[in-house]
């Protein structure tokens, strides 16, 4: 059986509570030393991130000496704050643009280990069948964080549903839109209601594990999907910084990486999340 823990939404916010109390005393410095006989416990997003953790902890981690143990967080913000102030050892749900956008805001000191899979970005849609039958004054749903945003609207001008001013970056908002033919509306959520948002819009920008999560498959069920060409937003296993080297998140690290991992990730996923090792 599992040793997972679901994480409720009064936890989260609870959890998110004691960060805002104790990161005024956080510096540059990582916290105290991780006990290397003390389970490594990393938190995650259900889906893959904490689906590829549990094949690692039931096939892989015992043979490496390495007791894991996986937390499920269902939000993009308790997983780096309980990374930094030590409630747990690790995560892994996040890519590079967001980790820095994050550690900016947040003054927090997390750092990636080893990028493990890419899940693209898709345009979803309950209504409409193609990209080309979004309608004049349509609405659609984009993730409201930072980096996400952003990577929507890349997204939708990447495919030509939308021109974006030239030069915007990772903080891109619908404001640096400079061309929007079909006078598009767009309805801003936390990354985890977008999916559940698709009865209610004429489409939705949805991230790929909250996409799994909604039984859709990205590699059939997106409109447009992003490309795993060139793409920054792979995501890896995170330490808050001076954890690198324990030598449970370097056993991890391996294992993640592994022939066995990429096998799991091809026959479960079908290219609906992609390795990126």
């Amino acid at each position: 059986m599992r040793n997972t823990a679901k994480i409720t939404t009064a936890v989260l916010a609870a959890g998110a509570l004691t960060f805002g109390l104790t990161a005024c005393g956080s510096d540059s410095d990582s916290g105290a030393k991780a006990d290397a006989s003390e389970p490594l416990v990393v938190a995650a997003s259900p889906t893959p991130h904490a689906e590829i953790l549990n094949f690692v902890k039931d096939n892989l981690a015992k043979d490496e000496g390495l007791d894991l143990e996986v937390k499920e967080f269902t939000d993009y913000v308790t997983p780096n704050t309980a990374t930094e102030d030590g409630s747990v050892d690790a995560n892994y749900f996040q890519n590079q643009p967001y980790l820095d956008d994050f550690n900016k805001k947040n003054g927090t000191h997390i750092v990636p280990v080893v990028t493990v899979h890419l899940e693209p970005l898709g345009l979803y849609s309950n209504k409409i069948k193609s990209a080309d039958d979004l309608k004049s004054g349509a609405t659609i749903a984009v993730p409201n964080d930072t980096v996400n945003e952003a990577r929507a609207l890349k997204l939708l001008d990447a495919n030509g549903i939308i021109t974006l001013k030239d030069g915007v970056g990772n903080e891109a908002t619908p404001k640096d839109i400079a061309k929007n033919p079909k006078n598009l509306q767009f309805k801003e959520l936390e990354a985890a209601q977008t999916p559940r948002s698709l009865n209610d819009v004429d489409a939705a920008v949805v991230n790929g594990n909250y996409a799994i999560e909604a039984d859709l498959k990205p590699s059939e069920d997106a409109l447009v999907l992003e490309s795993a060409d060139n793409n920054p937003y792979g995501n890896f296993l995170a330490v808050k910084e001076g954890n690198e080297s324990d030598p449970r998140v370097k056993k991890l690290a391996k294992l993640l990486t592994s022939d066995e991992v990429k096998k799991f990730i091809e026959d479960k996923y079908a290219g609906s999340v992609i390795a990126s090792f």
